[in-house]
């Protein structure tokens, strides 16, 4: 039986986060993960952790200046000042709402100066979280949504874990962005099971809800729930409208439990 989290960068993104919390436990969520939860009382945001029951899953590194197009700062040579900063912040945020995980998010750059430049971020983040229970977490993004990305497909995110070779570094399991890019959802997701530490979906290719493109969600949560998955898998799909309209799917889902 697959359990599912709300990803409340993207569902319920209209309200403060202690209240989209509040909705996903109301809509029946089992967890829910979040995008940059820096602009909320920590405070408040444990208080509708606590009140729901719902474990916070995840959440990521500040992405820098946005409107400058900024996506990440821990590939970018000359930022890893900033860099540290924002794994110390992100560190210090998830400990402090009990989070399972930190995404790492990597920026727009490429070549050997960017790849040090990740490694190194990588291995801050991993001394920070020494003596935690924290997961670390890389991600590949498609190129259509956010080109020049650090990592663009999963062979060069699991080389990236390879080569730092931390026990707690995983790879951030995204079908949509692996729908794009490498196509083949199902395969692409039991060649690399063993270094996956979180799964998300979204429909490809409008990144929209479950049935609303072309992704076979059937045969994904079948291969999802064949590798023995325990973890609820995070829905972070750009609802269209309000958020409750687009749950058929797990509204389906729990019918069927």
């Amino acid at each position: 039986m697959l359990r599912f989290s709300a990803n409340l960068g993207f569902l319920w993104a209209d309200r403060p986060l202690p209240e989209a919390i509040r909705a996903a436990a109301r809509a029946g969520f089992d967890a829910v993960e979040c995008h940059f939860p820096y602009a909320d009382p920590v405070d408040d945001i444990r208080a509708a952790l606590d009140e729901t029951g719902l474990p916070m899953l995840g959440l990521n590194t500040r992405p820098g200046d946005r409107d400058a197009g900024e996506f990440g700062l821990s590939a970018l040579p000359g930022r890893e000042e900033e860099a540290r900063e924002a794994i110390d912040q992100a560190v210090d945020t998830a400990l402090a709402l009990d989070a399972g995980s930190v995404h790492l998010m990597a920026g727009r750059a490429r070549g050997p100066a960017a790849r040090e430049a990740f490694l190194h971020a990588l291995d801050h983040a991993v001394t920070r979280m020494q003596g935690t229970d924290l997961m670390l977490l890389v991600e590949p993004l498609n190129a259509g949504d956010v080109p020049g990305y650090h990592l663009g497909t999963t062979a060069e995110a699991a080389d990236v874990i390879q080569s730092v070779n931390a026990p707690n570094l995983r790879l951030m399991f995204d079908a949509y962005h692996v729908a794009r890019t490498e196509r083949d959802v199902v395969a692409t997701l039991n060649a690399v099971a063993p270094l996956v530490g979180h799964i998300q979906f979204a429909d490809a290719p409008g990144r929209g809800r479950p049935g609303s493109g072309t992704l076979d969600f059937e045969g994904f949560f079948a291969a999802v729930a064949a590798l023995g998955w325990s973890r609820p898998i995070g829905a972070e799909y750009l609802p269209g409208g309000p958020t409750g309209d687009s749950l058929d799917w797990h509204r389906a889902q729990l019918a069927a439990r």
